[in-house]
């Protein structure tokens, strides 16, 4: 029997050569791996591109899905290790990095995955206190991670990431940490209030007390001029003293006159400073007061110019007297 010029049996074979063609070639796209069964059992995995197997008897098993994938976690509620009661949920971040393993290890990947998420959520996170569970998100994701991560990579699986959406308390306690916030703002404040206040407080006691010890080096400079000063003035007595003592030994009765005429000096000084003394009586004659001073200019110039003093005397001159 012949088909358009051909012999039917080469038309068979050739169609048994195009179906077996077909039959054997596979090309697996981007992102999946095939797993091959041969009379039911795993035998390879094909990957992404062209691939050959036996017709009819080997079969495809499993198409794996080896991009990462993300398993959303629905809502459930968690009691916190102090009995506080919220609501959690999240997402799950996976990967197949094993077709075989993924594909015969366990049944229903990702309800296993689901699972898997949920109770390690209730289980690290009833072991944490409220406040705990608000304030270190990244602390559970983490452990959340590493738990499920083992638990998972028997299965050839990579939880790459997990994610707690919200934590959301009763509406009781929202507002019962609403009013622990108020009041634990309120004692932050009035703390800062009193420590400013006692800062202030310090640091005016500070500049009191520098402004006394200033007072006191003040006070203490000025004390120790004036003992010098009184040195000094001493000193100077003391040297006018000697000198006149010496002027009255040498037989020069005009020192005396400087004794009187100082004496007389003083008493007019303390009688006219007197704050109620507006008319003054001088019972003493200007001109024995005069002569007086005349005697101290005389004294000074011997004392002070005895160079000069000497070299009148040396011509043989006499020095000049007032009033005596």
């Amino acid at each position: 029997m012949e088909f358009f010029g051909f012999d039917a049996t080469v038309v068979v074979l050739a169609l048994l050569v195009i179906a077996l063609l077909i039959a054997g070639v596979k090309t697996v796209p981007q992102g999946f791996n095939y797993t091959i069964e041969r009379f039911g059992r795993y035998t390879r995995t094909l990957y992404p591109g062209l691939n050959l197997i036996v017709p009819f008897i080997d079969r495809i098993g499993a198409k794996m899905n080896v991009m990462e994938q993300v398993l959303d976690v629905p809502t459930q509620e968690i009691i916190t290790k102090d009995n506080a009661t919220v609501s959690v949920d999240g997402v799950t971040f996976f990967q197949v990095l094993d077709a075989a393993r993924a594909a015969y290890e366990v049944s229903g990947l990702q309800n296993a995955l689901l699972n898997l998420t949920m109770t390690n959520i209730r289980t690290v996170m009833g072991s944490m206190d409220l406040d705990a569970l608000l304030s270190h998100r990244d602390e559970i994701n983490d452990r959340l991670l590493r738990v499920v991560d083992a638990a998972a990579s028997s299965w050839g699986i990579k939880i790459t990431r997990i994610e707690i959406k919200d934590i959301v308390p009763p509406a009781d306690l929202v507002d019962s940490m609403g009013r622990q916030m108020k009041a634990e703002r309120e004692k932050r404040a009035q703390i800062l209030e009193a420590e400013g206040l006692r800062q202030s407080a310090i640091l005016r006691a500070e500049g009191e007390k520098q402004a006394q010890i200033l007072q006191a080096e003040g006070r203490r400079e000025a004390a120790f001029r004036d003992a010098e000063a009184r040195e000094r003035a001493a000193e100077a007595e003391a040297k006018a003293t000697a000198l006149v003592s010496r002027a009255i030994a040498e037989g020069d009765v005009q020192a005396i006159n400087y004794f009187v005429a100082q004496g007389y000096t003083k008493a007019l000084e303390h009688l006219a400073s007197a704050p109620n003394q507006k008319v003054l009586m001088l019972p003493v004659e200007a001109t024995a007061l005069l002569s007086s001073i005349g005697g101290i200019a005389e004294i000074a110039r011997e004392a002070f110019a005895p160079s000069e003093a000497a070299e009148t005397k040396r011509r043989g001159g006499t020095v000049p007297r007032m009033g005596g």
